[in-house]
């Protein structure tokens, strides 16, 4: 910890962030890992922490469809397909009348 300080400040600035914002250095983890240690040695019953409850995950899926629902859908295209047909049908005749 100390010679990364030394050698590449930046490096030891993101590898030891939390300790920084604890304010922690070098020469406190020994103290610390003996503090932590006695506590275990006190107390080695394990103790859950608490945690937030996963949150809830968004869907993408589409909703699926009914029989009836499909079936709309499908006659609605094919009035659209038949009227644009019937549009360009029209648009046609008028240029056969030219060219002939």
């Amino acid at each position: 910890m100390r010679t990364l300080a030394e050698d590449e400040p930046e490096k030891y600035q993101s590898h030891f962030s939390e300790y920084i914002k604890r304010g922690i250095e070098p020469d406190d983890i020994e103290g610390l890992y003996k503090k932590v240690h006695a506590a275990i040695r006190a107390d080695p019953t394990a103790k859950k922490s608490e945690k937030q409850p996963p949150k809830e995950h968004k869907r993408f899926n589409p909703k699926k469809l009914t029989y009836e629902e499909k079936k709309a859908k499908l006659i609605e295209r094919l009035q659209a397909l038949n009227s644009a047909r019937v549009d360009e049908d029209d648009g046609d005749e008028e240029d056969d009348d030219d060219e002939s």
